[in-house]
């Protein structure tokens, strides 16, 4: 990826999370109805809704949910950017994909779970070498795309405090996979309170800093998530 390629990643970012349904619309997640229309009774006009599903950590009960958009919510009224470090070719890295067959699942911890995991696909593992050190990484199965959610020692001191998240690469037909940093991004809770995103496992917390990807969004007005 060259710098203007960055550049054009970045645009399509802010597109995305400011869209009618991007992270910055979300403004509530309702559980217990699966009724869109029921939802929406006394909301704005530019407010829609979408059903969602997930198993109770308990009970093991499948839950069902609606989520409200407002398209013109006050997190994209007050957006002002994505704030990110400049690109750095020394953050794209190349590391081995070994995929493990069968179903395996393995424990992540969510935002909004007081402590508890949920069980996610993870097809295989990816072996890198940063900073002289060898990490094998988890990367769970988003709806057929990898989806790693990592840690470093910028989060909290320049980045999003959990982590951030970063989509690996498979070359078809190798076992080569790339990770470019550059396109790491702040998850969807830190652009609204009503996700619930995985946070990253022990063995994704990478000990030196990542200085590169996306680190927070700006708003205005002092507006807070």
């Amino acid at each position: 990826m060259t710098a203007e390629e960055y550049a054009a990643w970045r645009e399509d970012r802010e597109r995305k999370v400011t869209a009618p349904t991007g992270n910055l619309a979300l403004i509530e997640t309702r559980w217990g109805t699966d009724d869109p229309a029921a939802a929406l009774v006394g909301q704005a006009p530019t407010v829609t809704a979408s059903t969602l599903v997930r198993r109770d950590l308990i009970t093991g009960i499948e839950q069902h949910g609606v989520r409200l958009w407002d398209a013109e919510s006050e997190a994209i009224k007050n957006f002002k950017g994505i704030d990110a470090y400049p690109y750095a070719q020394d953050w794209v890295l190349e590391g081995t994909w070994t995929e493990v067959p069968g179903a395996r699942c393995l424990p992540f911890e969510h935002a909004r779970d007081e402590g508890r995991t949920r069980d996610l696909p993870v097809p295989g593992d990816i072996h890198l070498t940063l900073a002289g050190r060898d990490y094998t990484v988890s990367a769970f199965d988003d709806e057929g795309t990898l989806l790693l959610v990592f840690g470093d020692p910028t989060n909290g001191a320049g980045t999003y405090h959990s982590g951030r998240f970063l989509f690996p690469t498979l070359t078809p037909g190798t076992d080569r996979v790339v990770l470019d940093f550059n396109k790491a991004f702040v998850p969807p809770c830190g652009f609204s309170s009503h996700y619930n995103c995985p946070m990253p496992p022990p063995q994704n917390r990478i000990a030196v800093p990542v200085l590169a990807g996306e680190k927070l969004p700006l708003f205005t007005n002092g507006f807070e998530v």
